[in-house]
């Protein structure tokens, strides 16, 4: 079965709005003959300003986040219906900085993950191990549980619209990345995980993104493998010239 690569921008906290722009028109007039999925996620204040330039485009319009309640007394979050008026069509949870930075857990993940995609919003729910996990060889038992617990409740029918992206911490900005073999190795764990969930034929239409320093230079590698769907990219987003060759990958 063939799954579509799928090639997603985290732009972190960075960017003023008209950076922004220039980054999304760039990203529009390079791409528009792309043959994968692509999707760019700004900074909540950059989200109006990029979507009017996304729209109607092969691009989709992504959050980075977003609050575990729809609305109320909730000082300094972003709701889902709030990203909805604006256009986002993806929002991505459990991001390891999310997890490790904001203390994040399973719990609150899941949360978030059920009421995006009560709302029809696609997710990708990010999981990954730090360091000393992997050195411990535990790799397998993070990916499971942090999968098992991120998609608790979550039904066949909205599993459609989930995306997963395997994220090694260690690798993330450090420079370092999972070799292909690695990241392969992982990944193809992360699909069994699905199926014993959802089954067979739900593990193989699944897209696992691979994430952590993914840059021109080793994206047609990681393509390459065959449990890997794409990659949701960070720091090698921001600029068209370290982006548009990972988005094209040949």
């Amino acid at each position: 079965m063939s799954r579509q690569y799928y090639i997603a921008g985290n732009w972190k906290m960075h960017m003023t709005r008209a950076e922004s722009a220039s980054l999304a028109k760039a990203m529009v007039e390079q791409l528009k003959d792309g043959k994968h999925k692509y999707l760019v996620a700004p900074s909540f204040t950059g989200i109006e300003t990029v979507g009017a330039i996304v729209k109607g485009t092969n691009i989709r319009l992504g959050a980075q986040n977003c609050a575990s309640e729809e609305q109320g007394a909730h000082t300094g979050e972003v709701s889902v219906l709030q990203l909805k008026d604006l256009g986002v069509q993806t929002i991505i949870l459990g991001h390891s900085e999310r997890r490790h930075v904001y203390k994040e857990d399973d719990a609150l993940i899941n949360k978030k993950v059920k009421l995006a995609l009560k709302h029809g919003f696609e997710v990708i729910l990010c999981i990954g191990e730090l360091l000393e996990e992997r050195e411990a060889g535990k790799v397998e038992a993070v990916c499971e549980t942090q999968t098992v617990k991120g998609l608790e409740g979550v039904t066949a029918a909205e599993l459609a619209n989930v995306v997963i992206a395997y994220e090694p911490v260690w690798a993330i900005g450090t420079g370092k990345t999972a070799t292909p073999e690695d990241a392969d190795a992982a990944q193809a764990f992360t699909r069994k995980v699905i199926a014993k969930l959802y089954g067979q034929d739900a593990a193989e239409k699944i897209i696992i993104q691979y994430g952590g320093s993914v840059k021109p230079d080793n994206a047609a590698q990681l393509m390459a493998k065959e449990n890997i769907d794409g990659a949701l990219v960070g720091g090698a987003s921001l600029k068209p010239e370290s982006f548009i060759p990972i988005a094209k990958f040949a």
